[in-house]
């Protein structure tokens, strides 16, 4: 991509780094290549072992641990890049979690407190990281999500998930609507099917790779290098006039799924 959607001198941070074949690495791993500054967050102790290596590959400046389940972690992540930065120019919310036994079973017999810790991990911390990025985006800015083709259409064995993705994207059209006065872009990135560590909790995701890629246009699935392109350049300037979009990065699957 070369200097077309160069991010020299931004600053922006990514929340979801598990691994190294996580939709969130690739994204930063695009983002820092373009010239950003980074600050990346891990889970627990128990995940710092598995972001740390990648998050030196990638020189962050922060390194700040984050469990939107816990009281006060998130905001201490936005006080401490408002501390040492006092600005932010663009963030990746790649988190979602359902318990399995949630997830597994069939939305009408999903739990209620299952469904509503789904939607507070998966959706609601998006908008509480929209709220406190808000005030350090001073110049404008971009906040990115993650969504998948299950929002929209039911997909087998999707299930929980898919309703609170569909409550997602629509977040992301409403906060769209009520950031883009200050500059503050919004975009959902929704990938076809992709081997992640978060997709490996999804019954039968092998079946349901296959068929996708048998049935896209293209004949082939994504990957995450192509969902780490894609939101460089959405959070570069080149695409100062989009918000509000679902970004489909699925070789045509959406066409005809």
């Amino acid at each position: 991509m070369g200097e077309f959607a160069s991010l020299k001198g931004k600053k922006g941070l990514v929340v979801g780094i598990a691994n190294d074949r996580s939709i969130a690495y690739a994204c930063a791993r695009d983002f820092r290549a373009q010239g950003a500054e980074l600050a990346v967050t891990y889970l627990n102790e128990k995940a710092k072992s598995y972001v740390e290596p990648l998050a030196r590959d990638l020189d962050c400046s922060l390194f700040i641990p984050c469990d939107v389940r816990e009281p006060g972690q998130l905001e201490a992540v936005f006080e401490r890049i408002g501390a040492e930065w006092g600005e932010l120019d663009f963030l990746l919310h790649s988190i979602a979690f359902a318990p399995r036994e949630d997830l597994h079973g069939r939305v009408v017999d999903c739990s209620q407190a299952g469904f509503a810790q789904a939607m507070d991990v998966s959706c609601h911390s998006f908008i509480r990281m929209a709220r406190l990025a808000e005030p350090l985006m001073k110049n404008g800015g971009c906040l990115l999500t993650v969504s998948f083709y299950g929002a929209e259409k039911v997909v087998e064995h999707y299930n929980l998930m898919g309703p609170v993705k569909a409550a997602l994207e629509a977040s992301v059209r409403y906060l769209a609507a009520e950031l883009g006065p200050q500059g503050i872009r919004v975009h959902a990135l929704s990938p076809g099917p992709l081997k992640t560590r978060a997709a490996s909790g999804i019954d039968r995701f092998d079946e349901l790779m296959e068929n996708a890629a048998a049935r896209a246009p293209q004949h082939q699935l994504a990957d995450i290098r192509d969902v780490g392109a894609t939101a460089a350049l959405l959070v570069s300037d080149r695409s100062r006039t989009l918000t509000g979009n679902i970004i489909r990065i699925d070789a045509g699957y959406h066409i005809v799924g």
